[in-house]
């Protein structure tokens, strides 16, 4: 009994030194969430939306890409079967996400966590959960997503409220913000691992090459991002597969 109850205690020690660094690394998605949805919110303005309903569609939708093709068909007064397409394909790549993701998992994380992080899958909470050795603790994401996740959708609003008002440079400038912690993601494992920093420089040479290339380039950019994500690393697992360590969960 004593044991079991030190295991518990141990348990709930280490979630909530995750939840604390979770929350520590979500500050600089948060700030770059709440620049680059701000734009957003002006798109979702010129497409007549209200405040309230672009702080719900990023509350809701978590995907930039979607959402600007939702804001994009809406204001273009497309019929709702376009617009579920347009979206699926646009945001498509997070099932590849949701699959690495579930690998990572330890075999007795329970439902509800995994239905609760898929729903927040977005570029950077995956490029920051996976980034982290070991099997995913959820606290860790739980962390990330309370500091983000409301100000992607504050920043929405806070965008449809000002409108057009501010210069179009200032909106390009904002935009900026998100590139920036891309490479605050990848740049550390890449320097870590050849395999990755070369893989990386192949995704952006083959992503270049697609928007030039015939036929290819015809195709959307969600639709090449897909097509080129499941090439590379079905090349790539292939090529370097991953050694199975015998490593335990920490995940409640």
């Amino acid at each position: 009994m004593k044991l079991k109850f030190l295991q518990k205690s141990e348990t709930h020690s280490e979630n909530s030194r995750a939840l604390i660094e979770g929350t520590r690394d979500g500050i600089p998605v948060a700030l770059g969430y709440l620049a680059v949805s701000f734009s957003l919110g002006i798109v979702a303005r010129s497409a007549g939306l209200t405040a309230f309903q672009g702080f719900l569609a990023s509350a809701l939708v978590n995907a930039s890409a979607g959402e600007y093709a939702g804001f994009t068909v809406i204001a273009a007064d497309a019929p709702y079967l376009e617009m579920v397409i347009v979206i699926l394909i646009a945001n498509a790549r997070y099932f590849l996400m949701s699959c690495a993701m579930s690998q990572r998992m330890s075999h007795e994380t329970r439902l509800p966590h995994r239905l609760l992080l898929g729903n927040y899958i977005t570029d950077e909470f995956f490029g920051l959960a996976i980034s982290r050795p070991g099997y995913i603790n959820p606290s860790y994401s739980y962390g990330s997503i309370l500091v983000a996740a409301p100000c992607w959708a504050i920043g929405t609003a806070i965008g449809v409220i000002a409108g057009n008002l501010l210069p179009l440079r200032v909106v390009s400038a904002l935009n900026v913000a998100l590139y920036g912690m891309f490479l605050a993601i990848i740049v550390p494992p890449a320097r870590k691992n050849k395999v990755i920093a070369g893989l990386i420089l192949i995704c952006f040479a083959s992503s270049y090459a697609a928007s030039l290339l015939p036929i290819i380039s015809d195709l959307s950019a969600g639709t090449r991002t897909i097509i080129l994500t499941v090439a590379i690393s079905a090349i790539a697992a292939f090529l370097f597969p991953v050694k199975q360590r015998g490593e335990t969960g920490n995940d409640t």
